[in-house]
């Protein structure tokens, strides 16, 4: 599979604004920070729809944004893995997503 130029993480636009005034997002998944999961959870364009239906379904916040990363900009080891042996692959972020590796915040309704 050839990797994606922009990576996608979704995401609650307070976490965001919290991560813009430090300087780095270091949530990994809902209610999950990095530290704890030890990696960021992404997605490609195409999975972003499971997953946000996966984290939030209907019961999430309404204030949703997508952060857009390009991973040439980030300090930290992207990997594509799979949850289980020979499943799909997701982009997973091995460190804090600095604010400059996010090229674009898109609304998500």
């Amino acid at each position: 599979m050839s990797e994606p130029t922009h990576i996608l993480h979704i995401t609650e636009r307070s976490l965001w604004e919290a991560a813009r005034a430090r300087g780095t997002y270091e949530m990994s998944t809902r209610g999950r920070t990095l530290g704890e999961e030890g990696f960021i959870h992404c997605s490609t364009r195409d999975q972003l729809p499971r997953v946000a239906a996966f984290l939030y379904g209907s019961d999430g916040p309404g204030d949703l944004v997508v952060l857009v990363v390009d991973p040439g900009r980030l300090d930290a080891e992207v990997r594509y893995e799979a949850p289980e042996p020979g499943g799909e692959e997701f982009p997973h972020v091995y460190g804090p997503i600095t604010v400059d590796a996010v090229v674009d915040v898109e609304e998500w309704v």
